[in-house]
């Protein structure tokens, strides 16, 4: 009777953090990405906005855009697969690309619109560039935040030694054994708010450590590095929204030169020098407010 009562207790608690941390921002649902439940956190109304975390993040990571975007737009905040309450499946196969891609279009099906402007930082600003490849029909604007164009990336690590040292850290992410060196208590040492760092421990206690790196081993660049075989796809249709906090030690800004060659339309770039990789919310205010203005005046 003891055991049931703090198992019950400790339901209830989950049960509370996840209803409040949610009732902030808006409601909370699940999309079927091909048997992978999709979590996201959605509010406002009007033409959808998909927004997409990186590593190591959540749906929270967008706190500070999601209110003033909800103005305008209905916004959809996910869960990546493996992080906080979406599925998290195991096997690097699951993380291929290819099914990071369908998860967003599983969102997009699942509002029900033939078209969304599409939001990633990091992991989630990759997703976003290979979408807007894919699906170019369905993108209406992009917005990145800290993920230079694929192709950028390929060639700095090809021939740029700090980018090649700098990114050490996504070589030993590939580490067969690299889940067992990782915790929740690690992977928040970027948070700077307190009550936003709790948030982040109890979303990260409920994440697959294993998952999250298996982007890095699936999709990741390897050794030896080589620009000669860049991703074939087509140039992005659609406008792009860059920012690119300039303090960010893993994704040089070298990197966003030539951005401009694989794109048809317009592109804005903002880059943001007292910013770090997590620009959303190190310049949260300059972030919001030049997001908003380029969604509503384009």
């Amino acid at each position: 009777m003891f055991l049931k009562l703090i198992v019950i207790t400790a339901v209830l608690v989950a049960c509370s953090f996840r209803v409040g941390l949610a009732d902030e921002l808006g409601e909370e649902g699940f999309a079927d990405s091909d048997g992978v439940k999709i979590h996201y956190v959605t509010t406002g109304k009007g033409p959808l906005v998909v927004m997409i975390h990186g590593f190591p993040d959540f749906w929270y990571t967008w706190r500070a855009q999601m209110p003033a975007l909800a103005k305008h737009f209905q916004v959809a905040a996910i869960d990546m697969r493996g992080y906080n309450l979406s599925d998290q499946p195991s096997g690097v196969e699951n993380y291929a690309m290819p099914k990071l891609v369908g998860d967003v279009d599983a969102v997009v099906k699942h509002f029900k619109v033939d078209k969304a402007v599409i939001v990633g930082h990091d992991w989630g600003g990759m997703v976003a560039w290979m979408y807007a490849a894919t699906f170019p029909d369905k993108v209406d604007r992009l917005i990145i935040l800290n993920l230079p164009h694929p192709n950028g990336l390929r060639r700095e690590l090809a021939n740029n030694p700090q980018q090649q040292k700098n990114s050490q850290y996504a070589r030993d992410f590939q580490k067969p054994d690299a889940a067992s060196k990782v915790t929740p208590e690690l992977l928040t040492f970027w948070v700077r708010d307190p009550e936003a760092k709790k948030k982040y421990l109890e979303a990260f206690k409920r994440s697959s450590m294993e998952g999250m790196l298996n982007y890095y081993k699936a999709n990741y660049p390897r050794e030896p590095y080589s620009d000669s075989d860049e991703p074939k796809f087509p140039p992005i249709k659609c406008p792009v929204l860059m920012f690119h906090g300039l303090k960010d030690t893993a994704l040089l800004p070298g990197a966003l030169n030539d951005t401009w060659n694989w794109l048809d339309k317009d592109l804005t770039l903002i880059t943001i020098p007292g910013a770090n990789h997590f620009v959303q919310q190190d310049a949260a205010d300059k972030v919001t407010k030049a997001m908003v203005s380029w969604l509503t005046t384009q």
